[in-house]
């Protein structure tokens, strides 16, 4: 069924978490708003991750929740939305779209493609990128891919000044985001170590406060050309580190993305989760390059991650090659 433009004045799109997540569904915000002309689009999110969209221009108004979906539902109704592009598709979001009773498209998640992949080694996932698979969300509404990738906007205030870093970090640098929501998805601290003291430029170590005390093992394990970002500045001031890099190092993480929409050469680096669940860097810059260790049978062990390695070997980050990342570099 199409959807005319014209009878869609109102459109609330939805992605509760988390910072990467959000920032993938940015080329569906900005399509639906130059697709679409008049069309009021809405956001709703957790306040947690609010920041991550505020500057956002394709978005008019955005809701946030801290739990639970009845703290806005009742505001929800008010406006009276034509269609919801539901991006989560969880309860959460059945609770909103059941609240409103409006016209709606969900994203589909792939679970069991996921499950047979970490459970029985089956590869039956689309060779797609979730962002691409987005847009079946938004096929009723006519809208599609305009191919520019993903977007982030940093609000004037949070823009770092280069010359507030280090004077030996203010011409250039290379950005390492140091951390990721699961261990199993994060390089152990002796493997960042290493491959720190070979890099012959001035390193920005990227992170929340949850990172602090790695960043500092690794910060005086390396000495002076280690900046300790780490804790330091909220999420839009590490994009604007980000973006200022000559290079970024990550793990699968939020950053990995912001980068992704800067344009950034990216060196990503896979732990237990595999590119192929699909959210591997956008359209990043042409010198981006993946490293993951190929052919363990016990990759991916989890389609999120752990705390510690379930093999208790963790071969997935112990063997990932240092000379490769240092090369790229």
């Amino acid at each position: 069924m199409n959807i005319n433009k014209k009878d869609l004045p109102k459109i609330l799109v939805i992605r509760f978490s988390s910072i990467g997540d959000i920032v993938l569904t940015t080329p569906i915000v900005r399509c639906i708003k130059k697709q679409m002309p008049g069309v009021q689009l809405h956001y709703l999110t957790k306040k947690a991750f609010s920041a991550v969209i505020e500057a956002n221009p394709y978005i008019d108004k955005f809701y946030t929740i801290d739990k639970d979906v009845d703290e806005v539902i009742e505001d929800l109704k008010k406006e009276n939305y034509d269609f919801i592009v539901d991006l989560h598709h969880n309860l959460r979001t059945m609770q909103v779209k059941r609240g409103l009773k409006k016209s709606s498209a969900s994203f589909p998640k792939l679970n069991i493609e996921k499950w047979l992949m970490v459970n029985l080694k089956v590869n039956k996932l689309p060779n797609v990128h979730i962002v691409d698979r987005y847009f079946e969300t938004v096929k009723e509404l006519n809208v599609k891919s305009d191919g520019d990738g993903l977007d982030y906007f940093i609000l004037a205030q949070d823009e770092v000044d280069i010359s507030s870093l280090p004077a030996t970090h203010r011409n250039g640098y290379i950005g390492f985001a140091i951390g990721a929501n699961f261990a199993t998805k994060q390089l152990p601290v002796h493997k960042i170590v290493s491959i720190c003291k070979q890099i012959n430029s001035p390193i920005v170590l990227l992170g929340g406060k949850e990172d602090e005390e790695k960043a500092k093992q690794i910060e005086q394990a390396v000495g002076d050309k280690i900046y300790n970002a780490c804790g330091k500045y909220n999420i839009n001031q590490s994009a604007s580190l980000v973006r200022q890099a000559k290079r970024i190092v990550t793990h699968d993480t939020g950053l990995m993305h912001i980068a992704a929409a800067f344009k950034k050469d990216i060196i990503s680096v896979w732990g237990n989760t595999i590119p192929e669940f699909g959210m591997y860097p956008y359209k990043p810059g042409e010198g981006s390059h993946i490293i993951e260790v190929k052919g363990l049978s016990c990759r991916p062990c989890s389609k999120l991650g752990y705390k510690v390695c379930p093999k208790k070997h963790f071969k997935c980050m112990e063997q990932i090659s240092e000379e490769e990342i240092v090369k790229y570099i």
